[in-house]
C-alpha cells in the first residue's frame, strides 16, 4: 500500500485515507436518502392502486378556505435554490388562504430548533408551522412533497383520503448513474400523486421516461432584487456559483473551464460565490455566501458567468439576465425550452467550449452598453405570479373532491 502512495501530496494521502475509512464504514448506506421503510413501490400496496392522475387546469381564483397543506423536504441549508422556490410557492398558497406546515424528513437525526432556527434566519419572510415529518401523516387536506424521496415518503406515510402532490423541480433520477436509485427517483412519478413539473424540461422527461403526465408551471424571477442598478457603471469579469459535491451543477467542470479562460484572458477578475473554491489554482476573488441583494450587486459588476445545471435550467442564468449579465448556459435541446432570451450564451459541456463562451462575452467592445439590452430583454413571469398559478393548482385539485 505504501508503494501507492510515493510521490503522492499529503492532499492526496488524506484524500486516499478518507476513501478507506468511507469503504469501510460504508457511507453510501448513509448517504441514502431514504429509511427502508419509507419506500414506495407503484407496483403493490396503496400506490398500486392510485390512478395516475393527468395535468390539471388551475383554479382561476385560487382558495386556501383554510385547508391545511403539509409540505415535505429536507432540513435545508443556508441559501438551498431548491428550498427558496418551494417556500415561494408556499407563501403563495397561504396568500391565497391555506395554512402551511413544513414538515422536515429527518432522516440523518437532525435537531428541530436548529433545523426551524435555519429556515427563520434564511427565510424571515416563510410564515408556517414547522415539525419533523411524523410516523403517521394525518390531520392535513394536502400533503405536498418536493422531491424524489419525499414523493415516497408521502406514500407511505399519509393517511388515506389526503391529496397527495408532487412539486417536481428536476427530473431527479438524472441525479444518479443508471442503477437503482435511478430507478426509485423514476419510480416516483408513478406513485399517483397529481406532480406540478417546474418548466417544459422536467415536464418532457417525465413524459418521456415515465409516460406520466404532469401539470407544468413556468419559472420566475424576482425583479425586485435582480435588476440594473441605476447609474453607469463598468464591468469585468466573470462570476460562478460554486457547488462542491453535487455533480449535476457542474463544479469540476466549472474549474476547468475557469483555469482555461484565465490562461486565455488573464487580465479578467473571476469571482466565485458559494462554496469555497481553493483547487482553482487561479487568482480568485471569493464572496462566500451572499445575500440577494449583495448577488444582485456582483452579478451588475460582471459581464458575464457560468450557469450550469445539467438536470434544468439554473435560477442563476434569470437573475444574471434580469442583473444585465449574460449566462453561460450548458447546451441542451430540453433547457432552450426554458431559457428563450437571445442574449444568453449555449456552450459545449466541456472546458474549452465554456471558456470560449465566456470569452466572447467579454471580448466584445459595447460590452457595458450591452448589459442594458441584457437588462430590458428579460420578460420573465415573477416568482409571485407562478406561485399563484400553483395555489390554483392545489385549489383545483381540493375541490375535485368536493
Amino acid at each position: 500500500m505504501w508503494r501507492k502512495l510515493i510521490g503522492k501530496s499529503p492532499r492526496q494521502v488524506a484524500q486516499r485515507a478518507v476513501q478507506r475509512v468511507a469503504r469501510r464504514l460504508d457511507v453510501d448506506e448513509l448517504a441514502f436518502p431514504l429509511l427502508d421503510g419509507d419506500l414506495a413501490d407503484s407496483q403493490v400496496g396503496p400506490a398500486a392502486d392510485r390512478d395516475l392522475p393527468g395535468p390539471v387546469a388551475a383554479a382561476t381564483a385560487p382558495r386556501g378556505d383554510g385547508r391545511r397543506v403539509a409540505w415535505l423536504a429536507y432540513p435545508p441549508q443556508s441559501g438551498s435554490g431548491g428550498h427558496t422556490t418551494l417556500f415561494r410557492m408556499m407563501e403563495a398558497c397561504r396568500a391565497a388562504g391555506f395554512e402551511n406546515t413544513l414538515l422536515l424528513y429527518n432522516r440523518y437525526g437532525n435537531d428541530l430548533a436548529e433545523s426551524a432556527a435555519t429556515v427563520r434566519r434564511a427565510w424571515p419572510w416563510l410564515q408556517c408551522d414547522i415539525a419533523f415529518v411524523p410516523e403517521r401523516i394525518e390531520g392535513f387536506d394536502a400533503v405536498v412533497a418536493s422531491a424524489w424521496s419525499t414523493a415516497h415518503v408521502a406514500v407511505t406515510r399519509t393517511a388515506p383520503g389526503t391529496r397527495g402532490l408532487y412539486f417536481a423541480q428536476d427530473f431527479e433520477p438524472f441525479f444518479y448513474p443508471r442503477g437503482g436509485e435511478y430507478a426509485m427517483a423514476e419510480d416516483s412519478y408513478r406513485l399517483g400523486l397529481r406532480i406540478v413539473s417546474l418548466g417544459a424540461m422536467v415536464r418532457d422527461s417525465i413524459r418521456e421516461h415515465t409516460g406520466v403526465e404532469s401539470t407544468m408551471i413556468p419559472f420566475g424571477v424576482d425583479r425586485e432584487v435582480y435588476h440594473a442598478l441605476p447609474g453607469a457603471r463598468r464591468r469585468s469579469g466573470v462570476l460562478f456559483y460554486a457547488k462542491r459535491g453535487n455533480d449535476r451543477r457542474g463544479y469540476r467542470l466549472a474549474i476547468l473551464a475557469l483555469r482555461e479562460f484565465h490562461r486565455r484572458h488573464p487580465d479578467e477578475p473571476i469571482h466565485v460565490y458559494g462554496d469555497m473554491a481553493g483547487d482553482l489554482d487561479v487568482p480568485v476573488i471569493d464572496h462566500g455566501s451572499l445575500r440577494p441583494s449583495e448577488l444582485n450587486e456582483l452579478y451588475n459588476s460582471v459581464v458575464t458567468g457560468l450557469a450550469l445545471s445539467f438536470t434544468n435550467i439554473s435560477l442563476v442564468a434569470e437573475e444574471m439576465l434580469a442583473a444585465g449579465a449574460v449566462p453561460v448556459v450548458n447546451d441542451s435541446p430540453l433547457a432552450r425550452a426554458d431559457l428563450s432570451n437571445p442574449h444568453a450564451l449555449w456552450a459545449p459541456a466541456t472546458p474549452a467550449g465554456l471558456a470560449g463562451a465566456l470569452g466572447a462575452a467579454v471580448s466584445r467592445l459595447d460590452r457595458d452598453a450591452h448589459a442594458e439590452q441584457v437588462a430590458h430583454s428579460v420578460s420573465t413571469l415573477s416568482w409571485n405570479e407562478t406561485g399563484a398559478r400553483f395555489a390554483g393548482i392545489l385549489t383545483a385539485e381540493l375541490d375535485s373532491q368536493r
